[in-house]
């Protein structure tokens, strides 16, 4: 008798999902379809249902945040926005943010959400972007500004 166990894990900030599934006599279940297909029936509803949880687990951190959801209630200036750029972002991320040390940042508010903007500027997690901690108008400027690039 042949047991294979695998574990995946899937971490969505504190919250861990984990998947156990178990696969008993793999040498005797090769040769019968059936099972096999209700395997993967089984290993695809999980996984689907731990990516739908760790999606409503990240939205329910988004809407929960009071630093997030101040920036995202002020109308911010793009104006404002652009002279706090040149002066905490430009250095690495050129005059027009196209690029220099940093990456272009241009088009940047089409494939990240506010959300996601806003947290790559405070959180301090991208090497060797430093932390940067805006009040939360500067932060609407910022963010203003950052959607018109």
């Amino acid at each position: 008798m042949l047991t294979l166990t695998r574990t995946f894990k899937l971490c969505v900030g504190t919250n861990i999902f984990v998947i156990l599934i178990q696969i008993v006599n793999l040498d005797k279940q090769l040769s019968k379809p059936d099972a096999i297909i209700q395997q993967l029936i089984l290993l695809t509803m999980a996984v689907l249902l731990t990516l739908l949880l760790g999606v409503f687990g990240i939205h329910r951190i988004q809407v929960s945040d009071p630093y997030i959801k101040s920036v995202l209630a002020l109308q911010g200036s793009a104006a404002q926005g652009k002279a706090i750029f040149q002066m905490n972002c430009a250095g690495c991320h050129g005059w027009q943010g196209d690029g220099s040390v940093g990456p272009s940042l241009q088009g940047v508010s089409k494939h990240k959400s506010r959300y996601g903007l806003i947290h790559q500027v405070v959180s301090g997690e991208t090497p060797p972007m430093p932390q940067f901690q805006p009040n939360t108008k500067e932060m609407a400027d910022l963010l203003s500004y950052l959607e018109t690039l």
